[in-house]
């Protein structure tokens, strides 16, 4: 699977997914909110450096739409039905790896950014010594990533391999 991050105005920024499993996804707008590390690009680097597979983006490989749409207008309208007529059912390995996918990003970014000089010390919910080893791979890769996304014109994209 391909996830392409397209670089907007100010912090803002779409998704495409391109993948072999599952019905054709629509591009998305991510959250936005800073300039060197979009949130939605975390969790793809934070999900494959921890190895989590049932995170947001091996569940969207394995077919699920996650957060996107389907790009076809009937498809769409069927799983906007499936949503409403079920209730999301996930396995316990699924949300417990979907929690650990932002219990990781929550404490990798904060890092990256008192690395960087971005901010000044770590928020009081990160302790030094609740910090998993994973996080410094992790916060390698956003090493990796976060001057070439900075980089980026408007229009400007990364692709990353799932």
């Amino acid at each position: 699977m391909r996830v392409v991050f397209t670089k907007g105005p100010g912090t803002s920024y779409d998704i495409a997914v391109h993948r072999e499993t599952g019905a054709e996804l629509a591009p998305r707008n991510g959250p936005g909110g800073h300039p060197y590390l979009p949130h939605d690009l975390v969790h793809f680097l934070v999900e494959a450096e921890a190895g989590i597979r049932l995170g947001v983006y091996g569940r969207i490989a394995a077919g699920d739409n996650g957060l996107f749409w389907p790009a076809d207008a009937a498809e769409r309208a069927k799983a906007a039905r499936h949503r409403k007529s079920k209730r999301p059912k996930s396995s316990p390995g699924a949300q417990a790896d979907m929690a650990r996918s932002e219990e990781l990003a929550g404490i990798a970014v904060p890092v990256w950014e008192v690395r960087h000089g971005h901010a000044a010390e770590l928020p009081a919910y990160v302790t030094v010594r609740e910090i998993p080893p994973v996080v410094d791979r992790i916060v390698s890769r956003l090493d990796e990533y976060s001057e070439r996304w900075h980089a980026l014109p408007v229009g400007g994209s990364l692709t990353l391999t799932w």
